[in-house]
């Protein structure tokens, strides 16, 4: 994987500005997902991925991975990937319900993100996003995202 920014094409073909207020591919520079460390490769309206080098500003007092961590993980993802979805409607996102799991703990190393929807309907949409252990590819966390679709401002 490599340090580089999403393809900034929309899923049309048309090219994006990868570094506005809105994300990669969504026309922001780099926003929350700069404090917490995440890079994204992929970001479409059906899937995204990335990765989070772990160490220890991550860390809980108990020097493993903080839970908001990866919940934070999920709302990123999950919200790139649903915002993709909508904005050829003019629509944007807004996350409802976070439900994040802790299967392992993890102190340091690099976790992959895959993030897809299960469902995504004209008002809401529901994504799972798995993190895993890069070095062995175990399950770290899975979460689901529930989101709003919003209307258009007028």
């Amino acid at each position: 994987m490599s340090d580089t920014p999403a393809d900034p094409s929309s899923t049309d073909g048309t090219p994006t500005d990868a570094y506005g207020p809105d994300g990669p591919g969504l026309g922001m520079a780099s926003g929350f997902s700069t404090s917490i460390g995440m890079h994204m490769e992929e970001v479409t309206g059906t899937r995204v991925t990335g990765w989070v080098d772990v160490g220890p500003n991550h860390l809980q007092p108990g020097s493993i991975v903080h839970g908001g961590v990866y919940a934070s993980i999920v709302e990123e993802a999950a919200s790139y990937g649903a915002s993709f979805a909508v904005r050829d409607r003019g629509q944007t996102v807004v996350g409802v319900a976070n439900t994040t799991n802790f299967v392992r703990s993890v102190s340091d190393g690099r976790i992959l993100v895959e993030a897809f929807p299960l469902q995504q309907g004209r008002t809401q949409q529901f994504w799972e996003v798995r993190m895993t252990r890069d070095s062995d590819g175990a399950l770290v966390a899975l979460g689901h995202l529930r989101l709003q679709n919003l209307l258009p401002r007028s």
